[in-house]
């Protein structure tokens, strides 16, 4: 077995390794020794993923750490007030002390719902994530932002609170359906496009291949990801500026994710693709950038399988009013003074942050029945 890679985000005191290779969570007290040593740990995981993978991590780490499991429903409607309130009491009733350290074992939903508990029990703990989804792998594990949804918005209830370390273990990928992949790889694409050409240009000769698990290119798009965050964060750790960049598309995903309901119908992968050809089209209306580049990322994301217009997406979004999703957009974190601030891009690979964008051309693209109508 070859020796895990590993990437650092550097946050000075707070810097933490991320830990990338396979058969990380049956050597998982090997790499979170300094951590987790003469701790009490609680891992909370998501009920699917904890079929394959809890008992192994469970075994690693018993051998010399006092260790609690907790199992919960995954999905994004665990992301709310109510599951939140309910995870907290039962961590609460394992008689936790400042000392323990608490760790999400399961995609973006336990990874963000966790890691906001971690940061609410006894005015913060300290928490790992073990990611198990593509998606969480190239993205949401990383980086601290933590969170619950809210009726308002996706979201919109979270603090920023970093891991002491992220462990990707590729195994984990070998039980995610193709969809979940697909799902992750928006995010995959989103990365190519807000600052790297290159490596966007490099999807789509091996784009296929990432999909279909192989492990060389898999690794190297999941640490393409990673050390693109770690730099971006290490810069902007509280989205101030920089970090913004990575929300590309994503207002406009989290508009249709909050119009779904979270019922389970539609991926956070499958919204931000969604989400991104918005982005490009908005983009190309304001005169950025130019057609050729918008049909290229629809011509890739159709060769994924995945969206590249609300059309695609469930009915309910699909047939909303855009009033009603411009109203969504509007609760949207980086909204500053009522003011729209959506990331959009001169090219792939140049992405930047836009203000004050007329509501009368979000509603264009909005109305626009697919990316080619809003491109005319």
């Amino acid at each position: 077995m070859n020796k895990p890679e590993q990437i650092t985000i550097d946050l000075g005191a707070r810097s933490y390794a991320i830990h990338i290779g396979q058969g990380l969570l049956a050597q998982a007290h090997d790499h979170l020794a300094s951590i987790i040593k003469d701790r009490q740990v609680v891992i909370i995981a998501d009920k699917t993923p904890a079929q394959h993978w809890l008992k192994p991590l469970e075994t690693s780490l018993k051998t010399s750490t006092p260790c609690h499991s907790i199992t919960i429903k995954g999905g994004e409607s665990a992301k709310s007030l109510a599951n939140y309130s309910a995870l907290m009491e039962e961590i609460l009733g394992l008689g936790i002390t400042r000392d323990t350290i608490l760790i999400a074992l399961g995609g973006g939903v336990i990874g963000d719902l966790v890691g906001f508990c971690a940061a609410s029990l006894l005015r913060g703990l300290d928490f790992i994530q073990i990611p198990t989804t593509f998606l969480a792998q190239v993205d949401s594990a990383v980086g601290g932002k933590t969170g619950i949804n809210a009726k308002a918005g996706k979201n919109l209830i979270g603090a920023f609170h970093q891991p002491k370390a992220v462990l990707i273990d590729l195994d984990c990928l070998e039980t995610l359906p193709l969809r979940e992949m697909r799902a992750g790889y928006a995010e995959v694409v989103k990365y190519g496009l807000l600052g790297d050409e290159t490596f966007f240009a490099w999807l789509e000769k091996n784009g296929d291949a990432v999909l279909q698990k192989n492990q060389k290119p898999l690794i190297t798009a999941i640490r393409h990801c990673c050390q693109a965050k770690a730099a971006i964060v290490a810069a902007d750790e509280t989205e101030s500026g920089k970090r913004a960049l990575l929300n590309l598309g994503h207002t406009f995903a989290h508009a249709f994710e909050t119009e779904a309901g979270y019922a389970g119908d539609l991926l956070h992968g499958e919204a931000v693709a969604a989400g991104l050809g918005h982005a490009f089209a908005l983009s190309h209306r304001l005169g950025f950038i130019d057609t050729e580049a918008c049909q290229r990322l629809a011509a890739h994301l159709r060769l994924a399988a995945l969206p590249t217009w609300r059309s695609d997406l469930p009915k309910k979004v699909a047939h909303a009013d855009s009033a009603r999703l411009i109203n969504h957009m509007e609760k949207d974190k980086k909204t500053r003074a009522s003011r729209l601030v959506l990331v959009l891009v001169r090219a792939i690979g140049d992405a930047f942050i836009a203000k004050d964008i007329a509501p009368a051309d979000i509603t264009a693209i909005l109305t626009a029945t697919s990316m080619e109508e809003a491109l005319t």
